[in-house]
């Protein structure tokens, strides 16, 4: 009885000040996607001068977890790590309880954030919690990314090559490889797109998603055919000798220097390309009311699970970018989205307005689907609501392949609403050729053009000129 009495007095004592620290005790995951990381690690410190023990997790059904050790020495810490495996979409909300041998009550995680879609395949992904070699995410943590440019047929490192890193279809950096043909950064996860130019070989584009795993990017550059032509600005030696990058921190002048790089750059050629010889002598950024009709334009807009690849989505969002930019006040643009179903995103909208037109396009996702028929349906009730008298009123459908062969009762309103003064062009993101014919025909039907955006020039260039050609005041 001696003996137990001295153990539950030193037991209490040692309880009467916590020794255990837990960096934080909530975390809240924000909105996740099925490509997001689903855990996070909690680190536990041992301030005292005794070694403490991890005793037991007690935890919901769907939560997992591993640790990287039992024992926590004095001046030192132990990590928790912790995920989630929802089952369902929507808001979720876990007690985590972490008993540590400093004192009786355990420490409670709570653990919330919103599961905004769950994988196609199954969950299994998210079962097993990630051993210690992965870096968990989260939405303000950044992690290493190299991207490296190559000679394709050699292998050898490209230095001095111009990439430029494109993100939610807005330019995020640019930057200059090192001699080693590298550049070294911190970068965001998400889907990512990723253009480079090089003197003497034809550009690359890439897209790809990137988080802490997939952090090493090969952009293959092929050697142009050789033409005469003036010789660029040499690179000076002391910047090629040096094992930096050279960085536009400036998003404007990322922007710019994109925008240059791109002219220089020959687009996919839209065919029936009647441009009339007016068009063609003005300067392309000139989009003034002296030579231009007011638009209300509608864009429908295919986010079914095909789009979901990062190179069509990541030129989706950039072609509309682009265009955004040049919309003036008289003009309106609307925007309806089809996958599963169809449902208006935004409805007819002063160009004026851009932010809010820009904040739709950037939070686009792609899954599910595809209604094409309701899509293109909706987008002409909408451009019907927006309607210009004294300008030009066109839906344009942006899609990866045909529309929904199983409903063929939409080709009667592209019809009936021609009739009206609404015309219909077809834009093909990386479309594949079967499906060519199918997106002419239904631009020929609507009174439009099949607008092709095969890569970033195409996405730079073709839909702002097919915006200008039809309202051009002949």
């Amino acid at each position: 009885m001696k003996t137990l009495l001295i153990f539950l007095i030193a037991f209490l004592g040692f309880n009467a000040g916590s020794q255990v620290q837990f960096e934080t005790t909530k975390h809240d995951f924000g909105d996740l996607e099925p490509y997001d990381d689903h855990f996070v690690d909690i680190v536990v410190k041992n301030l005292g001068t005794k070694k403490e023990y991890l005793l037991s997790v007690k935890k919901p059904y769907d939560v997992v977890y591993i640790v990287n050790g039992q024992f926590i020495e004095p001046d030192s810490s132990i990590v928790v790590r912790l995920q989630v495996n929802p089952k369902a979409k929507g808001r979720f909300n876990y007690e985590v309880q972490i008993f540590t041998s400093d004192k009786n009550e355990a420490t409670t995680i709570k653990l919330t954030g919103n599961i905004t879609e769950l994988p196609q395949d199954n969950l299994s992904a998210f079962t097993a919690c990630p051993d210690f070699s992965s870096r968990p995410s989260g939405k303000a943590n950044k992690f290493d990314l190299t991207v490296v440019t190559v000679d394709k047929e050699t292998r050898k490192p490209l230095m001095s090559s111009e990439v430029t890193m494109i993100q939610n279809g807005q330019p995020i950096w640019a930057n200059a490889t090192d001699k080693n043909g590298k550049i070294k950064k911190e970068a965001t996860l998400g889907l990512s797109y990723f253009y480079a130019t090089h003197d003497g070989y034809l550009p690359a584009e890439l897209g790809s998603y990137v988080n802490f795993q997939r952090n090493y990017v090969i952009l293959e550059l092929v050697k142009a055919p050789v033409i005469e032509i003036p010789l660029p600005e040499p690179v000076e030696p002391e910047l090629a000798q040096k094992d930096t990058v050279i960085e536009l921190v400036v998003v404007e002048e990322v922007e710019q220097n994109l925008e240059n790089q791109l002219k220089e750059e020959p687009t996919t050629i839209v065919e029936n390309n009647s441009i009339p010889v007016e068009l063609a002598e003005l300067d392309k950024s000139n989009f003034s009311e002296e030579y231009f009709k007011p638009i209300n334009v509608v864009f429908v807009l295919d986010i079914s699970a095909s789009m979901k690849q990062v190179d069509k989505i990541e030129l989706m969002k950039f072609s509309l970018f682009q265009l955004t930019q040049m919309l003036r006040p008289q003009d309106k643009m609307g925007i309806v989205t089809y996958a599963t179903d169809a449902m208006v995103l935004l409805p007819p909208t002063s160009g004026a307005d851009k932010e809010k037109i820009n904040k739709q396009v950037e939070d686009l996702k792609a899954s599910g689907l595809t209604a094409g028929g309701a899509g293109i349906k909706l987008g002409y009730k909408q451009c019907l609501k927006g309607y210009l008298d004294d300008g030009v009123n066109q839906i344009i459908v942006i899609t990866d392949g045909a529309f929904n062969r199983s409903s063929d009762d939409y080709k009667k309103f592209i019809k009936k609403y021609k009739r009206k003064g609404i015309q219909m062009s077809v834009v093909g993101i990386k479309n594949k050729p079967m499906d060519e014919d199918e997106m002419k025909a239904a631009a020929e039907l609507g009174g439009g053009r099949y607008i092709p955006i095969f890569k970033l020039a195409d996405a730079q260039n073709n839909l702002k000129e097919e915006i200008r050609f039809v309202t051009f005041k002949k």
